[in-house]
């Protein structure tokens, strides 16, 4: 009897001992482990509890914070503030579906990073005909100019609005200090506790531009009531300007960088957890050669997958609804005009045209002095953010397709001088209406660089060819493809974002943007 016991207890340790394994490779991260250590006598005994997990989302926040940035860049402002001034809030809709889409497409670009290793840079690279992926490549580079070139006419446009004195030329010239910046933080080779100091650095503009939002907005007075009901679909977003002006806002949102980005940010802190844990099946570090990626283990995807993707999601639809929607709202509630008079004789306010000048000018003469430097001060922390986000996708891109091993300081200096150039060229020549019109001519090429550049986002993520991931114990592969209710829907959104972008240029050739 008593060797009995002796072999029972021995078991019932032997499965403490699993149970107690699983639970650390489920839970236990090192970024987990050292929360922990700060936050000890919060944490219940059970591992697996809800307050666990809520703890453990915060060790991932920040790469939201730097994507989001793209949601809320000086297009944006063009395209938010000018609907509310044209259509009052009834286009809030387009402003929530965009965003939607946005944070669907963006879960799928995470997924494919989180699962292959790969950005997407790469993963055309690895996938691709070479003839094909350059030609995306082609696209991508032009996309992350003309996204550069809108950083920088804003940043330009914002030192202008806050110091008349400095010419826009050198406002062009000084924008360049924010790839600097970059180098002092971020490198996505580097360790997880670096990589956080350059997500707190830009997750701080993007608070400050969230604080300055909210005190402008605090500024007007908007009825609640048919606020709430501009999210409620109606004609207008679907006839004449209205339906460019909604093609406009999803055009806006949707940043082609931003999905090169997506698959790249979750890379530090897969690498971290399987360097951490001795469970990676990599080849390499993510410095790696040209023909080898770091591949990350399946337990560091269920480890990190979930949480990467609630923590952009949260990220992007607190930050990008809220700004987007309040920029809109003060446009509607100051700037409308039911009547479209622009004599002043029947108390009308002047239309508001797509100039960020002009809107500033709104803000100085319809709310008060204080709303327009709000709002200069805002444009201008967007306009760096965004050009500091606009660079690092530039460098994923270069990287991922060429295979240039060139020094990081040049490499993100060429980048942004490609944008500064013309930028300072137009701005010398031509002045505020060339800038407004070269960034409205940008918008038209990021619209088209989408549909090519979202395709093998989409593509990727719903074939079990490219989303297989080696088994733990090595005998077989886990396929973590799309669901078919997750591709279906992945590829309406496809669809859709063809259908108004295309329909955003014919309208554009049809004149009908002239009215706006």
């Amino acid at each position: 009897m008593a060797d009995q016991l002796d072999v029972a207890a021995l078991e019932m340790a032997d499965e403490k001992k699993v149970v107690d394994t699983k639970i650390d490779y489920r839970e236990v991260t090192p970024a987990a482990a050292k929360s922990r250590s700060w936050f000890s006598w919060l944490l219940p005994s059970h591992r697996d509890s809800a307050w666990a997990k809520f703890l453990r989302f915060f060790t991932f926040l920040g790469p939201g914070a730097i994507i989001s940035v793209a949601y809320i860049d000086p297009d944006n402002y063009q395209a938010a503030i000018t609907a509310g001034g044209s259509f009052q809030y009834k286009l809030l809709f387009m402003v929530l579906v965009s965003n939607i889409v946005a944070i669907y497409l963006q879960s799928l670009s995470v997924k494919l990073g989180t699962v292959t290793g790969m950005d997407l840079a790469q993963a055309n690279h690895q996938f691709l005909p070479r003839w094909l992926e350059l030609f995306i490549y082609g696209i991508a580079e032009a996309c992350i100019i003309c996204t550069d070139l809108g950083q920088v006419i804003g940043t330009a446009m914002a030192l202008n609005m806050l110091c008349p004195a400095m010419p826009l030329p050198a406002g062009c010239a000084i924008s360049v200090a924010d790839t600097l910046l970059i180098l002092l933080f971020y490198n996505p080779q580097g360790q997880l506790r670096r990589i956080r100091f350059f997500e707190i650095f830009v997750g701080g503009l993007v608070v400050a531009i969230f604080v300055i939002i909210c005190v402008a907005l605090g500024m007007i007075d908007a009825p609640v009531g048919q606020v709430f009901r501009g999210y409620v679909p109606s004609r207008e977003i679907f006839v004449g300007t209205g339906l460019y002006t909604s093609c406009a806002i999803l055009g806006g949102t949707l940043m082609p960088h931003a999905f090169y980005l997506g698959t790249a940010l979750t890379r530090a802190r897969l690498y971290d957890f399987d360097a951490k844990h001795n469970l990676s099946s990599t080849q390499s570090s993510p410095a790696s050669s040209t023909e080898s990626f770091y591949r990350p283990s399946l337990r560091a995807i269920k480890a990190c997958l979930n949480y990467s993707i609630a923590e952009l999601a949260v990220t992007v639809f607190t930050v990008a609804i809220f700004v987007n929607s309040a920029l809109l709202i003060i446009s509607g509630a100051a700037f409308y005009n039911p009547y479209g008079g622009n004599d002043t004789d029947d108390g009308g306010v002047p239309s508001v045209s797509g100039d960020l000048y002009d809107i500033f000018n709104l803000f100085h003469d319809t709310i008060a002095p204080a709303a327009a430097i709000l709002f200069a001060i805002s444009l201008l922390f967007s306009g760096i953010s965004s050009g500091i986000v606009a660079t690092m996708a530039g460098q994923i891109i270069m990287d991922g397709a060429l295979k240039i091993r060139m020094n990081p300081f040049i490499r993100r200096l060429v980048t942004r001088c490609v944008a500064i150039i013309p930028a300072f060229v137009i701005g010398a020549a031509l002045g505020q209406d060339g800038l407004s019109q070269a960034m409205v001519a940008c918008n038209y090429i990021l619209a088209v660089g989408l549909i090519f550049v979202t395709f093998p986002v989409v593509w990727y993520t719903s074939f079990s060819k490219y989303m297989q991931v080696p088994s733990e114990d090595g005998t077989g592969t886990v396929d973590m493809k799309n669901n078919w209710l997750t591709t279906v829907v992945a590829w309406l959104i496809w669809l859709l974002v063809v259908v108004l972008d295309i329909a955003t240029i014919v309208l554009v050739g049809m004149g009908l943007s002239d009215d706006d």
